[in-house]
């Protein structure tokens, strides 16, 4: 089995994200991509990464941008030059909704876009910004099946179940708190646990005015064991995963086969 069928190099850059400061942000992932590891398949970013989270409709709609912006743009020239897929999500509007959406870009040209479904009601995103309508994507990958929910998408495990193994690994694009900070280790351990899959927790780093987000990116494999590691002095965390691994421990211990079906139903 060859590489790009079965180990896959996850590599996540938990950056401190300047609020507000697309041109700052950008310049920060491009200085870091300088210490890209090498073999990189997937870059994962954190949510909202080229403007942190905003709440004011006026700062929004300056920074809001359609698919066709700066972010998705320079997206497409990153996952080009250095041949691995880009994910993570932006401030994106579509009038007259603004998103928190999701992206997968590969090096190929394909884009794949998600918006959040799951706001998070205690903050003013759930007035700010507009649902998802549309489950989380399946992406195929150099032989792997990827999927991608962002942030407070992970608290809901049926949204994110992967019925019949119908993907190999979990990307959550985050900002998620320090004061949080277990229930994110933890959750991101039960969605690799219960879906026998890979768990990808970008999280961004720094702190803003909602609180502290240093040291909650996390990588796990499929039996929710740690697989991320620091690439020497650079920013980055990564991890090799192996499918091969993965579809082994799968079928030794085929729990999918007696899950539960069901539908989406009650909010799509």
């Amino acid at each position: 089995m060859n590489r790009y069928t079965d180990f896959l190099r996850i590599a996540t850059l938990p950056m401190p994200i300047a609020w507000g400061d697309r041109n700052a942000n950008i310049a920060f992932v491009e200085q870091a991509l300088s210490s890209l590891p090498e073999k990189t398949d997937i870059v994962v970013l954190p949510e909202l990464f080229t403007t942190g989270y905003s709440d004011d409709p006026e700062t929004m709609a300056e920074l809001a941008e359609r698919n066709t912006g700066d972010t998705v743009d320079t997206l497409r020239r990153w996952a080009s030059r250095y041949g691995c897929a880009f994910a993570g999500s932006f401030l994106a509007s579509t009038p007259p909704h603004y998103y928190n959406r999701g992206f997968i870009i590969e090096p190929n040209g394909d884009e794949t876009f998600y918006d959040k479904r799951h706001l998070f009601s205690l903050s003013n995103e759930a007035r700010m910004f507009a649902p998802g309508t549309t489950p989380p994507p399946v992406v195929r990958f150099r032989g792997w099946n990827i999927s991608l929910i962002v942030c407070y998408d992970l608290r809901f495990p049926v949204w994110c179940r992967s019925r019949r193994n119908s993907y190999d690994l979990l990307l959550v694009v985050a900002n998620w708190p320090k004061a949080r900070g277990y229930a994110f280790e933890h959750l991101l351990i039960a969605r690799a646990i219960e879906n026998q899959c890979a768990v990808v927790g970008a999280n961004r780093g720094g702190s803003d005015a909602y609180g502290d987000y240093s040291g909650l990116s996390f990588i796990f494999d499929c039996r929710g064991y740690s697989a991320g590691t620091p690439a020497g002095d650079t920013p980055w965390l990564t991890a090799d995963l192996s499918r091969l691994q993965q579809e082994k421990f799968r079928s030794a211990f085929p729990v999918s086969a007696d899950a539960d079906d069901f539908n989406l139903t009650d909010r799509l």
